[in-house]
């Protein structure tokens, strides 16, 4: 199902044993767009720190709840890696988070969770060189450990202009993702402030041409002409396979479902 991000932001993250905190964000991966990790403000139960909890501990986030639920114990949050929310999340603090819960690693393999295409495994069925159980390089220096630039803040990228082929039409305001492999699907672009009639439309991570991190732009080759001409995001409902399908037929785009036949039967009705 396609779940909004913004929609995730404040919602309570159960444990198996209580409570640990709620949404603060979420960081994605700018290579294969996918969320990597939820930040979780645990409030006064932590002193107010900031925890990672990864898809892979994701029991299920039902539509319209407020709660994730996740297969963690409190102390097992408690004990985690602690994450230095003024530095960038470096790939030697992913090595030490992803060995902590002895979940394997994501950037190793084919496919967009490493050798699996969901964040869901089988403890018993993975490769022990992918649960990272090899020591550290000795040149890896777990004082000042280099940033990982291809993990990215949702918080930052939210309010990146967009440019398309002749000039800059909206922001992006949200994030949709799928919240079976934890994919990003479409970005929410916001016209409003932009021309008159605006309104907010949902542009496809495939139509992506470029992201620059230091001008704040996401870049397309779409028109700005047909944006605006494009059907309408409403956030109150959830985004259908039909509509969709009249999204990417409205672009002459096919979408990133294998089933064209589902397109073309969709697209005709």
């Amino acid at each position: 199902m396609l779940r909004s991000i913004r929609d995730l932001h404040g919602c309570i993250v159960s444990a198996l044993d209580g409570d640990i905190g709620s949404v603060r964000q979420a960081y994605f991966d700018d290579e294969a767009w996918a969320v990597r990790y939820l930040v979780v403000e645990t409030g006064n139960w932590l002193k107010d720190r900031q925890v990672l909890v990864s898809p892979y501990s994701v029991q299920h986030t039902d539509p319209g709840s407020s709660v994730v639920h996740v297969n963690l114990s409190r102390q097992q949050v408690r004990d985690s890696p602690v994450l230095d929310t003024h530095k960038p999340v470096s790939r030697q603090h992913e090595i030490e988070y992803l060995r902590y819960y002895s979940y394997p690693t994501y950037w190793d393999g084919p496919n967009l969770w490493g050798m699996g295409a969901y964040p869901a495994y089988d403890p018993t069925d993975v490769p022990a060189d992918a649960l990272l159980d090899t020591p550290l390089q000795p040149d890896v220096d777990t004082n000042e450990p280099e940033a990982d630039v291809h993990l990215r803040s949702t918080d930052e990228v939210k309010g990146y202009r967009l440019k398309t082929a002749d000039g800059s039409i909206g922001h992006v305001s949200d994030f949709i993702y799928d919240d079976t492999d934890w994919a990003f699907r479409y970005l929410v672009v916001d016209t409003h402030n932009w021309w008159p009639g605006g309104k907010a439309v949902l542009i496809a991570i495939h139509w992506i041409d470029k992201v620059d991190w230091f001008e704040s732009t996401v870049s397309t080759a779409l028109t700005r002409e047909l944006i605006k001409k494009s059907p309408a995001y409403d956030d109150s409902m959830p985004i259908g396979r039909h509509y969709e399908v009249v999204l990417h037929r409205f672009y002459d785009k096919h979408g990133y479902w294998s089933d064209t036949d589902t397109y073309e039967r969709v697209a005709s009705q």
